[in-house]
């Protein structure tokens, strides 16, 4: 196979940048061969846009059409896993937008499919890409932080204004997106913790339905998580606060990593501070460390960077960034943050399934879905600011 013959499901916003980027060779190997939306209006502005690619209105058409070898799903969330169980079926490889889904068992479904099939499975976690997050995961992993004691993440700069939320019938509501901020934006955030950090053991979490948009789901949530080992994790995130905040800190016994303002710090001490808390006689000594500070010189590749890592898996057999099957754990935390919120309670990881899937079919069922009736064309199909990770 000399290029991967792509079918793009989901003709919205993020999905219509997809296919500007493939369609303008912006990855190698990659042909935008077919779109699917079932919206009228969209499967139009895609034609007007793209004549030589292939249209459809229901995804399981273009599946079976033998025209893809791959398919990139951007459609509302619930639907992930199950066009990419379908997919999987018809021998195809897959590459979701994130969240991996709404809830954990739907995508334990999903994983299960996909190692069942043998194709290359990847997720949309572009900022995977960003050489600060990069070197952050190499210094915790190579334990030169030593024993990590706390992660704190402000991450308050996902601003959306009403607009935003009223841009679609499925959006900021229980029955079509399935949460707010937590399961739209701060997947992102989520997913990068626990990439560095590890998985936390159990956690508490507030999250405020509503505070600052007239919307069903959260657009503020707060998230104290433990470890095993002891060490704990703060998470702040917010969809109504400007100017907002991107701040993360890790801290081990062995120093310090502030990532703010482009940029990456690092203090690290000569000796372990435990050690050297029980050591010293003078009670007012602190240790010695080096300070180094870390600014990329190559760019965070981004979306098309993880559209061509799926590409290279594909033909050369490449080491994805995002494999898919990793979607579960940013999605095990926000799931455990939702339960923890919906009963007041701690909640454990992994999440109680069951539980979940209940609480969460309660908010379905009074859940209302937004009139949409007029013709939404999407407004540009260039990645812009909106998607690019602010400081």
């Amino acid at each position: 196979m000399e290029k991967v013959r792509l079918g793009l499901i989901g003709f919205g916003n993020i999905g219509c940048a997809h296919a500007h980027s493939i369609y303008s060779g912006l990855v190698k190997g990659l042909e935008l061969a077919t779109i699917c939306d079932i919206d009228p209006c969209r499967v139009a502005q895609a034609e007007k846009a793209y004549p030589n690619v292939r249209l459809f209105s229901d995804f399981n058409d273009l599946l079976s059409s033998g025209l893809v070898d791959a398919v990139l799903i951007a459609t509302p969330h619930y639907l992930h896993p199950p066009i990419a169980v379908k997919a999987f079926e018809k021998g195809l490889h897959v590459l979701t937008e994130k969240p991996a889904g709404v809830f954990t068992r739907q995508v334990k479904e999903m994983n299960e499919a996909a190692v069942d099939s043998g194709r290359v499975f990847g997720i949309m976690f572009n900022q995977r890409t960003n050489p600060l997050f990069q070197k952050a995961k190499e210094i915790v992993q190579s334990g030169r932080l030593g024993q990590p004691k706390r992660l704190v993440w402000i991450i308050t700069n996902w601003y959306r204004t009403q607009s935003y939320y009223d841009s679609g019938s499925w959006r900021a509501t229980w029955a079509g997106e399935g949460g707010g901020v937590l399961i739209n934006q701060a997947p992102h955030n989520l997913d990068l913790w626990q990439w560095i950090f590890g998985m936390p053991k159990r956690l508490r979490a507030t999250c405020y339905n509503g505070k600052y948009h007239n919307i069903e789901v959260e657009d503020e949530a707060s998230i104290y998580a433990e470890y095993e080992s002891g060490a704990t994790a703060t998470f702040l995130t917010s969809t109504g606060e400007f100017p907002g905040t991107n701040r993360l800190e890790i801290a081990g016994d062995r120093g310090k990593i502030v990532i703010a303002d482009g940029k990456l710090q690092f203090w690290e001490l000569d000796e372990s501070e435990r050690s050297f808390c029980f050591a010293d006689k003078t009670g007012t000594a602190v240790p010695t460390f080096s300070f180094n500070e870390f600014t990329p010189q190559q760019r965070e590749t981004a979306h098309v960077g993880i559209l061509q890592n799926f590409t290279d898996a594909i033909l050369h057999g490449a080491e994805l960034i995002a494999p898919g099957y990793e979607g579960i754990n940013s999605l095990q935390i926000s799931n455990a943050a939702y339960l923890s919120s919906w009963t007041d309670s701690w909640v454990g990881l992994p999440v109680d399934e069951d539980m979940f899937c209940s609480e969460l079919d309660k908010r379905i069922k009074s859940s209302k879905l937004k009139s949409n009736a007029s013709c939404q064309p999407v407004q540009s199909c260039e990645y812009y600011s909106r998607w690019n990770i602010k400081w």
